[in-house]
């Protein structure tokens, strides 16, 4: 896998960095593990934009991850490395010995043919989910459940790995790629590796034809709107701000904090947020 860059035969090819798709070893998708992908174009469910700058882009079909890796105990054989057009991470198909099909992450260094496991017995290798009891310390982890048997919910884009720091009790203290130090249940399971596709940071898109294939609507900055459709509009020529920075809808937009999950704050050893 490596970063393509093309030759500027226009403007847009100038500054185009793409990743190569060498590591994809299946171009057609499991049919029974695909699910309908209905666009929202970011409204809600009375029609109502609640995230601005989305909509549009080609059609996709979801893939339905494996998550929960709730199949203990019995192994399963990468059948291939796959290409998913809703993440940034691939996808790994694997035929399990009981006939079940599923998809879960492609971690760094899993290729078709390996041989993987979920349960508490398991080797400690990519691919293979164990609780966090069962993991030693300093290994990097993805996939890792916040509650046991909700599935994994952090640490699942393309490149990212934790890493397991100790143990304390039936805790298990845990680095976060952000920064973050906290503390989870021993029993909650984690996919032992760093999540593949680690070069998905140096792609540049180029132009904006490709942002909206992607789905993303072009930005308008608030200080070439109107005074009516933006606190930061109006004035003759250009001019700077003259208040805190808003939203459209005169909220205070840095610099405001919006974590409302109070509960899982004793959790936290070391936010990511910490000034030096």
């Amino acid at each position: 896998m490596a970063l393509r860059t093309y030759r500027p035969t226009s403007p847009g090819k100038r500054g185009m960095v793409s990743i190569s798709f060498d590591e994809i070893t299946k171009s057609v998708p499991e049919k029974s593990l695909l699910k309908p992908f209905r666009k929202k174009a970011g409204r809600n469910n009375r029609g109502v934009v609640t995230v601005r700058h989305r909509g549009g882009g080609p059609k996709r079909r979801l893939r339905a991850i494996d998550f929960r890796r709730d199949k203990l105990g019995v192994p399963g054989k990468v059948a291939a490395i796959e290409y998913d057009p809703t993440r940034s991470a691939r996808i790994a198909l694997i035929h399990y010995v009981d006939g079940d099909k599923r998809y879960i992450l492609a971690p760094l260094g899993l290729g078709v043919g390996d041989i993987i496991k979920a349960g508490d017995g398991a080797e400690i290798k990519p691919g293979n989910a164990l609780p966090l009891g069962s993991i030693p310390d300093g290994t990097l982890i993805h996939n890792i459940e916040l509650q046991p048997g909700k599935g994994g919910q952090l640490v699942r884009s393309a490149g990212v790995g934790a890493q397991l720091l100790s143990k304390e009790d039936k805790h298990s203290l845990i680095r976060l790629p952000s920064g973050e130090v906290r503390r989870f249940l021993a029993d909650c399971l984690a996919t032992v590796g760093q999540v593949g596709n680690v070069e998905h940071q140096g792609v540049k898109l180029g132009k904006a034809g490709r942002r909206r294939l992607l789905g993303r609507r072009p930005k308008v900055r608030g200080s070439a709107m109107t005074p009516r459709d933006h606190p930061h509009g109006g004035g003759e020529g250009r001019a700077p701000r003259g208040m805190a920075p808003k939203t459209p809808w005169g909220k205070p937009a840095l610099g405001r904090k919006t974590r409302r999950n109070k509960a899982s704050d004793r959790l936290i050893v070391r936010r990511r947020n910490v000034e030096k």
